[in-house]
C-alpha cells in the first residue's frame, strides 16, 4: 500500500511539474503577438476580458483546445461583432501555453 501511495505521489508531481504554465512567458508571448492591444486581464477593451473567457469556459473539459484553436484561427461572434485577428504562426505548444494562461485568468506569476 504504502508503495502504491508513493507511486501515485510521485506521478501526481510529475504531471502536476509537466503541465505547470510559464506565467511571464505566456504574458511575453501575448505582448509579443499584440494580443494585449485588444485584450486586458480584468477589463473589456476591443476584445473580452481573459476573466470573461475564463468564466465562459470553465468547467468545459476541452477549453484549453479551444481556446488555442480561436487563437490560431480568429474569428468573431463569440463575444460581439468585432473579429479577432488569426494567430497561424504560433505553434502549438505556444498555442497551448497562451490559452492555459488566459485559462487561468492571465496571471502575472
Amino acid at each position: 500500500m504504502t508503495k502504491q501511495l508513493v507511486l501515485a505521489a510521485a506521478t501526481l508531481l510529475t504531471v502536476t511539474g509537466a503541465s505547470a504554465m510559464d506565467a511571464a512567458a505566456a504574458k511575453a508571448l501575448a505582448s509579443k503577438s499584440a494580443c494585449l492591444a485588444c485584450h486586458a486581464v480584468d477589463k473589456k477593451l476591443v476584445g473580452p476580458s481573459y476573466k470573461d473567457v475564463a468564466a465562459k469556459h470553465k468547467g468545459q473539459a476541452d477549453a484549453e483546445a479551444k481556446v488555442a484553436a480561436r487563437i490560431k484561427s480568429g474569428g468573431s461572434g463569440m463575444y460581439g461583432p468585432i473579429p479577432m485577428p488569426a494567430q497561424p504562426n504560433l505553434k502549438d505548444d505556444e498555442l497551448k501555453l497562451l490559452a492555459a494562461w488566459i485559462l487561468a485568468g492571465a496571471p502575472d506569476k
